[in-house]
C-alpha cells in the first residue's frame, strides 16, 4: 500500500471516530467523499482588485469549496486543507514568477487565538510551498463579512506594515484564502510597496462569485 493511500485510509478512520460528515453532501463518516473531492479540482479564475492588482484564484467560493473552507476556518477541520491545498498548488506553480516571495496576508490576533493557526499559511504549506510572513497588522479591524465594498476598503486602510528584509527578493506575490472585494489585498500591496517591495500579483484559494471582472483561465495556459 502506498503512502498516499495509507494516509487517505487513516483520515477516513479518524473521520469515523470523530463522527465527521462530508461538507459537500452531508454524508456521515467521511471527511470528504470522493464525489465532492472531485468538485475541489482547481477551476481557476482571474480577477482584479479595485487597485488594479491581478488575483489568480483556484476556486469559486461557492458550493463544496465554500463549505469546505468555512469548515477549516470555523470548525478546525484542518485535514480539509490537503485537498484545498492541492487545488491551490497548480495555480501557484503556473502563476508565480520564478524567484518571487510568497507573502500571506496577516491573520488577526483574535482569529489566530481562536483557531490556533493562520489559514493562508496553512493552505500554502498544504500546497507544498513556503510563505514569508512579512506583513504585520498595525491595528485591529472589524470583521469584514458584514461590510460592503467601500466599508471594507475603509476598514483595512492603513492597517498593515511590511517588515523590510534587505536580503530578500523585491518581487512578491500576495497570498490569501478568500477574496471578496480585494480590499485586503490592496492594503497588503500598499504596505509592501511602502517597504520597497514589488507586488506583481496575488494568488488566492477562492474568490467570491459574481464579480463582473472575473475571467476563467487554464492552469497550464
Amino acid at each position: 500500500m502506498d503512502g498516499q493511500r495509507a494516509s487517505a485510509i487513516a483520515q477516513e478512520v479518524l473521520a469515523l471516530l470523530l463522527g465527521s460528515v462530508c461538507p459537500g453532501c452531508g454524508r456521515a463518516g467521511t471527511l470528504l467523499c470522493d464525489d465532492c473531492r472531485t468538485k475541489l479540482a482547481a477551476d481557476p479564475i482571474l480577477i482584479r482588485t479595485p487597485g488594479g492588482l491581478s488575483v489568480h484564484a483556484a476556486l469559486s467560493y461557492e458550493g463544496v469549496a465554500a463549505r469546505s473552507i468555512r469548515r477549516v476556518k470555523e470548525e478546525g477541520a484542518t485535514m480539509l486543507a490537503r485537498p484545498l491545498g492541492a487545488a491551490l498548488s497548480g495555480v501557484l506553480r503556473d502563476r508565480v514568477p520564478a524567484g518571487a516571495l510568497l507573502v500571506p496576508v496577516p491573520t488577526g490576533r483574535a482569529a489566530y487565538r481562536r483557531r490556533g493557526y493562520r489559514v493562508p499559511d496553512l493552505m500554502l504549506r498544504r500546497a507544498g510551498f513556503r510563505g514569508r510572513r512579512m506583513l504585520r497588522q498595525t491595528r485591529r479591524t472589524r470583521d469584514q463579512r458584514e461590510l460592503d465594498r467601500d466599508q471594507r476598503a475603509r476598514n483595512v486602510a492603513g492597517s498593515m506594515r511590511a517588515v523590510r528584509d534587505p536580503g530578500a527578493s523585491r518581487v512578491v506575490v500576495i497570498v490569501d484564502d478568500v477574496v471578496t472585494t480585494g480590499a485586503t489585498i490592496d492594503e497588503a500591496a500598499r504596505a509592501l510597496r511602502a517597504a520597497g517591495f514589488l507586488p506583481v500579483c496575488a494568488v488566492a484559494l477562492a474568490a467570491t462569485p459574481g464579480r463582473r471582472d472575473t475571467r476563467k483561465f487554464s492552469v497550464n495556459g
